[in-house]
């Protein structure tokens, strides 16, 4: 039996300890929608009496098949994860999931030996009753999966509407607190140079981050770490990246895409850079003068390297002036939380990646990028509506009618309100429907409310509504069955107005906590960054770098700002001009 990749599988690198908050909880839906799932993740599985999903993901994209010392088969993410000193907490670096006692404990030396021992960080005891539904490391170090009683399989996964207590937010330290999926001795790279917290040894400023790379130390571990995963690929379609635009880790994020670049030329690099919610400027200057510096470079090194990159945040702009976080109707959460920001951008992420996540007639990562992003317009922007809003008694004509004329979904890539811009092109995915609602139901002979109720299949609604919204766009959508997960440890951020499957109830709430919610996912080749971009140029214009020289000491010099300044103003004009690619 062959091992590794099946299929038409990418490499996943996640740098930065804010992306990874996104990186853990897009982890969970993609292993719980498996239909294969392994023996470590029996507590992802559905219950023993639901029923089977329909297979519309293929997980293989993201998760490969191994085995243990002990030959017991593994499930893990193709996955290479940088992080700073103490961003692991109690996650061990080598993993619980392949880790032999046995030979843990020969030593070879018979010298005096002196040990020196770290305090163990707790595991969260949240987390811990999650995981003991899978089973647990026995004393000689193999892993034992728990059986239920039947026999038939592992213990099911305790259901959200157990009355059972969520993961309380302050006892989220670092993502590790609430990752529930194992992941493969390969994946976690520590920089060991910089701390994750504290006073000193920050990894703070895009030239610090740049020069990790250029270190043999981390470039040799990186570069064996892709070939791991690479060489085992059926086919190879490309390489996602989640990076942290906001701190040192942006320049790591556009050191690696050059690696790749350089190395697996024709490959698809789709770059996700992900930003913390809104700062206060009064309250941290020196952080939000290295935010805005750090992104700034980080966009345009990285949309330089990569086959697209689209900017992930819950805040209101990329600009120095804060602006409040975006507003979900149905969502209740707190934006200085990356608990619950890393669960609503890992839902969108989730879903707007779909296309090339698909079993059958899969988009590639190059084929979704050159869609969006020709004529030099690399920089995509996200938007989402989570949930869908949908009355059960509705069907989606009906819904998209309701929304009118205005965009569907919540912008997710800090550049404004995007309501009535110019698009160029989008990728929409909708998911969680049920079948049935996907067409009008109108009893035969009733006038039709619009030309949507006129349409025989869900995907016909689609397309005909966004030619209607904008006749003018090239654009593809997808219609999936299967819906978003949002089992603990997702965090409940849902209004009690949502039934368990995430429909707007017509009758006063029961109670029960939402497990599945639809959603509408989009990326957006749009006119709005043509502000976006030009604006973040103009602030940078007005910095007296002076006030800023430890930024320009980590490695940037005056004619790097220079250059960057004129990439920015170039990358904005990419975004005048002309209706669409069919112009």
């Amino acid at each position: 039996m062959r091992h590794g990749g099946r299929g038409k599988g990418g490499a996943h690198i996640a740098v930065g300890t804010f992306c990874w908050f996104r990186g853990s909880t897009l982890v969970e839906p993609a292993a719980a929608s498996s239909p294969s799932v392994l023996p470590q993740d029996a507590a992802l599985r559905e219950p023993a009496n639901a029923k089977l999903p329909p297979g519309e993901l293929c997980p293989d994209v993201l998760y490969r098949t191994g085995r243990t010392v002990h030959g017991q088969e593994t499930y893990t993410p193709r996955l290479i994860l940088m992080d700073l000193k103490g961003s692991l907490s109690s996650l061990k670096q080598e993993s619980g999931l392949y880790w032999n006692k046995q030979l843990d404990a020969a030593i070879a030396w018979q010298g005096k030996l002196t040990t020196h021992t770290e305090e163990v960080y707790p595991k969260n005891p949240y987390l811990q009753d999650l995981l003991s539904a899978e089973g647990s490391l026995s004393s000689d170090g193999v892993w034992k999966v728990k059986v239920i009683p039947n026999g038939k399989g592992p213990t099911p996964l305790t259901t959200a509407t157990t009355p059972k207590p969520l993961i309380p937010t302050e006892n989220i330290r670092v993502w590790s607190d609430f990752l529930r999926v194992h992941l493969h001795p390969r994946s976690i790279c520590v920089i060991q140079k910089y701390n994750h917290d504290g006073e000193a040894g920050l990894l703070e400023a895009f030239g610090q981050g740049e020069s990790v790379l250029k270190e043999p130390r981390y470039l040799e571990e990186l570069d064996d770490r892709l070939h791991f995963y690479v060489e085992e690929c059926d086919y190879l379609q490309g390489f996602q990246i989640l990076c942290d635009l906001h701190d040192g880790f942006s320049g790591v994020g556009a050191k690696a895409t050059e690696l790749l670049q350089d190395e697996y030329s024709g490959r698809g690099i789709i770059t996700w850079g992900l930003l913390p919610g809104p700062y206060s400027l009064q309250q941290e200057p020196q952080k939000n003068i290295y935010r805005l510096l750090n992104t700034a470079f980080g966009l345009v090194h990285l949309s330089a390297q990569s086959s697209l990159v689209c900017p992930l945040s819950l805040g209101g702009s990329l600009g120095l002036r804060p602006d409040p976080p975006v507003n979900f109707p149905h969502l209740h959460y707190d934006a200085t939380l990356p608990f619950h920001c890393s669960a609503i951008l890992a839902t969108a992420l989730d879903t707007v990646t779909v296309p090339y996540r698909l079993h059958s007639s899969p988009v590639s990562m190059v084929q979704l990028a050159d869609m969006l992003t020709f004529s030099g317009k690399k920089v995509v922007t996200a938007g989402a509506a989570i949930p869908f809003p949908l009355v059960p008694s509705q069907s989606l004509p009906d819904a998209l009618v309701q929304l009118g004329g205005t965009t569907p979904w919540t912008p997710l890539s800090a550049c404004g309100d995007t309501c009535g811009t110019r698009c160029f092109a989008q990728s929409v995915v909708l998911r969680g429907l049920d079948r049935a609602c996907h067409t009008s139901q109108l009893t035969p002979g009733t006038p039709l409310p619009s030309r949507l109720h006129a349409c025989t299949t869900g995907e016909e609604v689609l397309a005909q509504y966004f030619q209607q919204q904008q006749p003018r766009v090239r654009s593809s959508s997808h219609l999936l069955l299967t819906p978003c997960k949002v089992l603990p440890p997702y965090p409940c951020l849902f209004s009690s107005s949502l039934s368990q499957q995430g429909l707007i109830q017509d009758d006063p709430p029961t109670g029960a906590a939402v497990e599945s919610i639809p959603v509408l996912g989009a990326l957006c080749s749009s006119a709005s960054l043509n502000q976006t971009l030009g604006d973040l140029a103009k602030e940078l214009t007005k910095l007296d770098l002076r006030r800023w020289a430890s930024f320009m000491d980590a490695g940037v010099e005056q004619g790097d700002l220079e250059e960057l300044l004129q990439d920015l103003h170039s990358l904005a004009q990419c975004y005048q001009g002309g209706d669409s690619l069919v112009d």
